[in-house]
């Protein structure tokens, strides 16, 4: 059993190699004329000029908080200051997951754009592949760095620990790593979210509502920093948040799965579901082909559902050769002993693969354009913003239903089979095709942006009709995305949850605790705080831009007829100075907190806080993109041939209706693309930021003791 670690490894390196196959091919694909390269580059440009500023702010916190946790393991049972290099990998994975997933889907957006051209099939084979190479970096650097710290702490672990348990410490050092992943992905999801929304309120209220512009139009001066922003929101930043949840699912469950006390079976198995992952989402792109005139979407669920379908038969494989024959035993919340069986893990896994395509369909269900919550937004424009604002928040309320009994479900039915590692093992077994799901999300942006460098170099209308396509497909899978995330993070930080109660040796959290509920209160309130901040930073930035765009309108002779180039430089530059200074207090917020109220009011508190932002982080993330998705797709109902009301009458583009849908999805834009998406990385971070802390409370005084 001990030669299977070296399968994980090999299945990593397989997955970056399979990535970088994808890159060649996407480089290699033709670039068109001279104008659309162009367009591409300052797009690149913009997009890389991000991420390189971020990436040095970024790095001051990386080493400040390195040391910091050097310090705070200097001592103690389990505790080795080495975790300070656990967390300095897990942040540079990360990032060059980041990295390498930005540049190639900023190569590939004009080779998608020239491949429509030819055809559908050929436009959707060159973005899906620069979405790929996104899936293997995320998956394949987080599997890599994770094992190769694993089998270091273990292998090397009696010269390393001197005198320590090896696995418990190695396992405590290792959440180092989750850490260092979950603080890049917040900055990042909350970075390029408030650049992203920045740059398309600017582009959307002034170009198209003041203005009366066509989207992606080229004199609007902002519409290049709202290309970038594509990128920058979802594409780093969405693979940053599924890089943190990947990787904190695993380590949780690597922990819980040390409490059995049976070998080392329970603790490798997350590693070899994982890497069995990258293989079935690897076969899984082999299925994503279409024909002309053919749906898009049917090929993306083919590949996506069908590599979710073999993991789902490799799952119980691998449970069957890794798990303790006579089983392991776990204790239940009542106390009585309950046999986890091979088979018991294989059936927690599939059920997370279930709960999380079950999320997505709903999230679909709410967002997409002709399903009756998007139409009733719709319907209610026509008297106004105020209604269709009313409207949109009434079915973000709603949509939080479904998902949430499907996570309950989930996780009842995950405890009942396999206690609280089956919890864990669901969560991994939800993010195990990773690979695939956030290629089918990268693919989005890259068609988003092919459409804006069709209209911007005036292609033929069927080249953007052919992007097009690709687009409103992408923004269902985006709004699955986000619902798959969220879903992803509840039962992570649930897992998470279970991990810090045994490092913390919690035997029970009271309600009736005074710090207890203390803790709750607090962590109940913090999503509000965080997403305020969000909020205020995206209003802040947008203002900004308003008054630049406004500005060159004003001031540069001939350039709304057309006859004048605008400084999209100045608006790319806005948008970032603004990403980079506001990010910062959120994500400190996320960081702090946790470490606040454990020693100040104590573990058992910490377990309350923990409770309480997972209940209110998880349903308000779900609200907020929802109702976000659903505003963009109602204001994308009016466009093309108009819609059509209840009482028969077509309102086209233009209209007071599509105008009120227009104020509707300016609001909502934040809501699915800045708040939304970045609850559920303060959920985790504040989950991991708990684990990797729970040793240092056991047993700890708290300041405030009563």
């Amino acid at each position: 059993m001990e030669n299977l670690i070296y399968f994980v490894p090999a299945a990593a390196v397989l997955g970056l190699a399979f990535g970088g196959l994808k890159a060649s091919a996407t480089t290699a694909a033709p670039a068109g004329d001279e104008e659309m390269q162009e367009i591409a580059g300052r797009i690149q440009e913009g997009a890389m000029a991000f991420l390189s500023r971020e990436y040095r702010v970024l790095s001051i916190f990386v080493v400040v908080v390195a040391v910091l946790l050097a310090l705070a393991n200097l001592q103690g049972e389990t505790q080795h200051p080495i975790i300070a290099l656990s967390f300095v990998v897990g942040a540079l994975c990360s990032g060059l997951a980041g990295y390498i997933g930005m540049r190639i889907a900023t190569l590939a957006n004009v080779r998608t754009t020239e491949a429509a051209k030819k055809g559908l099939p050929e436009a959707l084979a060159v973005a899906f592949n620069g979405g790929t190479v996104m899936g293997m970096a995320v998956t394949g650097l987080a599997l890599l760095g994770l094992v190769l710290l694993y089998m270091l702490y273990t292998m090397a672990g009696e010269a390393i620990f001197a005198g320590q348990p090896v696995m418990p410490t190695a396992l405590n050092v290792l959440t180092g790593f989750s850490m260092g992943a979950s603080s890049i992905a917040l900055f990042a999801r909350v970075g390029g979210g408030i650049y992203t929304k920045a740059a398309d309120v600017g582009a959307d209220l002034v170009g198209k509502v003041e203005s009366g512009l066509p989207e992606d139009d080229p004199r609007n001066p902002a519409v290049i920093a709202d290309n970038v922003g594509d990128n920058v929101g979802d594409v780093a930043g969405m693979g940053a948040d599924l890089f943190e949840s990947y990787v904190g699912a695993i380590i949780g469950t690597m922990v819980l799965g040390l409490g059995f006390g049976v070998g080392n079976g329970p603790i490798i198995l997350p590693l070899l579901i994982a890497a069995a992952g990258i293989i079935c989402s690897i076969l899984g792109t082999f299925a994503v082909r279409t024909t002309e005139g053919g749906n898009p979407q049917h090929a993306l669920d083919t590949g996506a559902i069908g590599a979710a379908v073999v993991m789902a038969a490799a799952t119980f494989g691998i449970s069957y050769v890794v798990w303790p024959e006579a089983g392991a035993q776990a204790m239940t919340a009542s106390g009585a002993a309950l046999t986890v069986q091979w088979w018991s893990v294989g059936v927690a896994t599939v059920v997370g693969l279930v709960c999380g395509v079950l999320v997505g369909l709903t999230t679909a269900y709410y967002c997409s354009m002709g399903k009756h919550p998007v139409n009733s937004i719709a319907n209610q424009s026509r008297t106004g913003a105020a209604t269709n604002i009313i409207a949109g928040l009434g079915v973000g309320m709603q949509s939080t239903a479904v998902p949430t009994l499907l996570i309950v479900l989930g996780v009842v039915v995950s405890y009942a089979v396999a206690g609280l590692y089956g919890i864990a093992i669901a969560a991994l077994g939800m993010l195990s095709t990773t690979g695939i799901q956030l290629a089918v999300d990268a693919f989005g942006p890259i068609a988003d942006n092919a459409g804006g460098i069709a209209e911007m170099t005036h292609q033929d209308p069927q080249v953007r009709e052919r992007t097009d396509t690709l687009d409103a497909v992408g923004n269902t899978t985006a709004a699955i995305g986000k619902g798959f995330a969220i879903a992803s993070a509840a039962m992570t930080a649930l897992a998470l949850f279970a991990a810090f109660q045994q490092q913390a040796q919690i035997t029970a959290i009271g309600l009736q605790d005074p710090k207890v509920m203390s803790g709750l209160l607090l962590g109940g309130m913090l999503p509000y705080l965080f997403s305020s901040m969000a909020m205020a930073a995206v209003g802040n930035a947008a203002m900004d831009m308003i008054e630049e765009v406004r500005r060159q309108f004003r001031e540069i002779p001939g350039l709304l007829e057309g006859n004048a180039k605008p400084d999209t430089a100045k608006c790319v530059d806005i948008s970032t100075t603004a990403a980079i200074k506001e990010m910062m207090l959120p994500g400190l917020l996320a960081v702090i907190a946790p470490v606040l109220v454990g020693f100040g009011l104590g573990a058992e508190a910490l377990g309350g806080l923990l409770a309480g932002v997972t209940v209110s982080g998880v349903l308000l993330a779900i609200f907020m993109s929802n109702s976000g998705g659903a505003w963009d797709n109602a204001k994308k109902s009016f466009e093309g041939g108009g819609f059509k009301m209840e009482d028969g009458v077509v309102h086209p583009k233009g209209s007071e209706a599509h105008a009120a849908a227009v104020v509707g999805d300016t609001v909502g834009d934040p809501f699915k693309d800045t708040a939304g998406p970045s609850l559920n990385i303060l959920v985790k971070l504040i989950s991991v930021v708990a684990l990797v802390i729970a040793p240092l409370l056991a047993g700890h005084v708290p300041f405030i003791n009563f």
